[in-house]
């Protein structure tokens, strides 16, 4: 049970590194044009790995439901408004604003699925991040 919690603590931080270095590109150029180069060399970086590892194409690719493609298109939308927000509201607020968001619409996935929530204790997470978010916004 540690290596998973390691590894999602290791993810959150590689997201907000990686937020604070689109971010930085967008002041040099624009939101869209940092989007832009994180696909491009991700892309490359994940062409080399699927390379490298091999199975990169799965053989029965042609039975997968078109929509399970969309993942690639709002994460774009993602990194873009993430390069755009961190410039405007700071890597605070734009952190616990996306695990805000993250946290309601896991909660909503969860019902939806019909997976076992505790709709209280995911509620109180949400208003302990905005509580958070405008305690940070009160020192100012």
């Amino acid at each position: 049970m540690i290596l998973p919690i390691v590894a999602a603590f290791a993810a959150g931080l590689l997201v907000i590194l990686s937020r604070q270095v689109n971010g930085r590109l967008s002041l040099s150029t624009t939101p869209m044009i940092s989007s832009f180069w994180n696909h491009i060399i991700g892309a490359v970086v994940l062409t080399v790995l699927g390379l490298a590892l091999g199975n990169f194409i799965p053989a029965d690719i042609a039975t997968f439901p078109w929509w399970i493609y969309l993942g690639g298109a709002i994460g774009v939308v993602f990194v873009a408004s993430g390069s755009w927000l961190i410039t405007r509201i700071g890597a605070v607020n734009s952190t616990l604003l996306v695990i805000s968001g993250q946290m309601v619409s896991g909660v909503i996935f969860d019902l939806v699925r019909g997976a076992p929530v505790t709709v209280w204790a995911s509620a109180l997470g949400v208003l302990l991040i905005i509580a958070g978010m405008a305690l940070t916004q009160r020192s100012r």
